[in-house]
């Protein structure tokens, strides 16, 4: 019996986390609905879960206010402090280049482009509730309808491989550091009905392929500019919805309607205002981590939350928009003075996208403290150059800020990795 239990104990982690996902959208109807699921999960995984872990081991936790707030640089220091399997950082990394995890624990790591990875341990039966809990949200028709699912991202880990056991789910893994060209013959012949990918590589099916014929699409890894969503949308007359995961866990998920909803059914959310800006920034809580203990995590990713209520009717709080990420702000001089003044990704973005409707891709990166490289691609008009560069003059200097605007244009291939159109490679550290 006992053999029986442990063989199929992640298959009913699976169905349990499905079905309770299922109830909650159902039952969860109000905020003080929400608020009190998650008071009920929290306090039972504090005791349980963090208390266990030998960071917090000796603190008095009767609530989320008694921990710290931490951050990748304190867990990654501490790595074995934070998990229960006393995995230390060393031991994560050569798990994720040999492929040998620990016995009965996954390893998984970031992909990274900020150039600081993050790891991440858990066992298997916590991947068969990340599992149960995605599909809930994501396949309405499951487990009546089965699911072909095209996965195509830069790094694969092990969460993804729970799926094929459902037998109602067939997941195949795309390496994208192959090369988006070179994968999508592949793509094409394992005729998928449920695409998963970031959006520049779904906007390049949709310009170069005209074969696929997906029933649902979801944007994932990257921030969905609408630019992308638009072409991608035309191409398929489907609803692109979007997938906001990271090493963090699952963060939110779009519903019917397209809204990005957080999933405060498994995950609590401290949302930090950030300053001179309509935008927050999440610190979360994963209330169902058991292996390591993910609570009062802050992230660095800037939302904008959305006002009005979705049609959907869900009490989980809506996103208006993933904008980037809080290193990306810029950083610039103060124009005629001291001093410096932020700039947020989204205010750069849409300066330069609606300067001329021709701008369908570039890339901008801060380089100095006055400095900003604009590259778009080399088949636009030199007016439409010079439309851009003014766009972004005019913006800065209705700011208050000073920067010299350097533009070039060359072909813009999709990326191997998460692209970032803006990005702020200039710190101030290093002057």
């Amino acid at each position: 019996m006992r053999g029986f239990v442990s063989r199929h104990l992640p298959i009913l982690r699976f169905v349990t986390a499905f079905l309770r996902t299922r109830r909650l959208s159902r039952t969860l109807k109000t905020r003080a609905d929400v608020e009190a699921w998650q008071a009920e999960r929290i306090t039972a995984w504090l005791r349980e879960t963090v208390a266990a872990a030998p960071f917090y081991r000796g603190r008095r936790i009767e609530k989320l206010d008694d921990l710290p707030v931490v951050d990748k640089s304190v867990l990654m220091a501490a790595f074995e402090k934070f998990n229960r399997a006393g995995v230390t950082r060393e031991e994560g990394w050569r798990a994720v280049e040999s492929g040998r995890p620990p016995k009965g624990y996954s390893v998984g790591a970031s992909t990274g482009t900020s150039g600081n990875r993050g790891l991440f341990v858990i066992s298997h039966a916590e991947r068969y509730e990340w599992l149960g809990v995605i599909v809930a949200k994501l396949l309405p028709g499951f487990p009546l309808e089965k699911a072909r699912i095209a996965l195509i991202l830069p790094l694969n880990t092990a969460l993804y491989g729970a799926v094929n056991r459902t037998g109602r789910l067939r997941l195949r893994f795309f390496d994208l550091r192959r090369g988006v060209a070179t994968l999508t013959p592949e793509v094409v012949a394992f005729r998928p009905d449920t695409i998963i990918a970031p959006p520049t590589v779904l906007r390049w099916l949709a310009e170069h392929d005209r074969s696929l014929r997906p029933k649902r699409l979801f944007s994932s890894a990257e921030v969905l500019d609408p630019i992308d969503r638009d072409i991608v949308e035309a191409r398929y007359d489907i609803r692109l919805r979007e997938i906001y995961m990271a090493t963090e866990g699952l963060l939110a998920t779009s519903c019917a309607h397209g809204t990005l909803h957080l999933a405060e059914d498994v995950v609590h959310f401290e949302l930090e205002p950030v300053p001179e800006s309509d935008l927050v920034s999440p610190i979360v809580s994963d209330f169902t981590r058991e292996t390591q203990a993910m609570a009062r995590y802050r992230m660095n990713d800037l939302l904008r939350l959305k006002n009005d209520a979705c049609l959907c009717g869900s009490p989980l709080r809506a996103v208006a928009e993933v904008v980037g990420r809080s290193d990306d702000i810029f950083v610039l001089s103060r124009a005629g003075g001291e001093g410096s003044i932020p700039v947020t990704p989204d205010v750069l973005r849409n300066a330069i996208l609606n300067a001329d409707r021709r701008i369908a891709d570039f890339r901008l990166a801060q380089t100095g403290r006055r400095t900003l490289s604009l590259t778009l691609p080399k088949d636009l008009l030199a007016e439409t150059v010079e439309a851009a560069c003014a766009a972004l003059s005019n913006l800065l200097r209705n700011m208050g800020a000073e920067a010299r605007i350097a533009a070039v244009q060359q072909d813009l291939p999709p990326p191997t990795v998460k692209l970032r159109r803006v990005e702020r490679r200039w710190r101030a550290e290093e002057t």
